[in-house]
């Protein structure tokens, strides 16, 4: 039977009133390409519904043409009020800088997490997406993150990015408030973390090991 598999992308297209930002294009087609190859039903939701904003930097430098392809499937998201977590096997948060800025406090969102977690499907995010997990708390008032093994963007590679000082927080430094057990690699390497079903990656440049992580637990 095909699995059924929830990706959750920003609808917030602006840091400020002079810098745009949205969803990093690669962290999400690397991974529909990936779940497309194995037959799993994909649904794309956002906060908002409709487009999702592309964060246009994710699409200079060479990008391939399939992963510029998998933009027809951002055209017309669905609105995330619309979910029920009964009918997917995995939930899966790819990042870009507008995650910050919408996921962290959707109470929705918040709900869906808990109610994948506690039936022990599969929770998943990289690089920003982990903001949607920074206020999740479980039945028991603890943080979702609490005691975990994490990891997500760094605070290092915000600053190196140059992007720390216009984020609502840095998501390392959140998630270690949330008491994860955050553990980063170096700056741009690959790197994801696994805990039970929980499974995180750190930048861009991670999201081929998360969607084949995710994979390899749903088979």
């Amino acid at each position: 039977m095909s699995k059924n598999i929830l990706i959750v992308v920003t609808s917030a297209s602006q840091v400020n009133n002079e810098k745009k930002t949205g969803l990093w294009l690669s962290e999400f087609a690397e991974s529909y390409i990936e779940f497309s190859k194995q037959g799993f039903n994909i649904t794309i939701v956002s906060p908002l519904g409709g487009k999702t904003p592309i964060d246009a930097n994710s699409l200079s430098g060479g990008v391939h043409q399939d992963l510029l392809d998998t933009q027809i499937y951002l055209e017309n998201t669905i609105k995330l009020d619309e979910i029920s977590a009964s009918d997917y096997d995995a939930i899966f948060l790819p990042g870009g800088h507008g995650t910050m800025f919408d996921l962290p406090d959707n109470a929705k969102l918040q709900s869906l997490l808990i109610d994948f977690y506690e039936a022990g499907k599969i929770v998943s995010a990289v690089c920003h997406g982990p903001a949607g997990l920074v206020n999740a708390k479980l039945a028991n008032g603890k943080y979702l993150v609490e005691g975990k093994r994490i990891t997500g963007f760094t605070d290092s590679e915000e600053k190196a990015a140059g992007m720390d000082s216009f984020m609502p927080f840095l998501l390392e430094s959140k998630l270690r408030q949330a008491k994860a057990a955050f553990i980063n690699a170096a700056d741009w390497s690959d790197h994801i973390e696994v805990d039970g079903n929980l499974i995180t990656g750190q930048n861009p440049q991670s999201t081929l090991s998360v969607a084949r992580g995710i994979i390899a637990k749903l088979k």
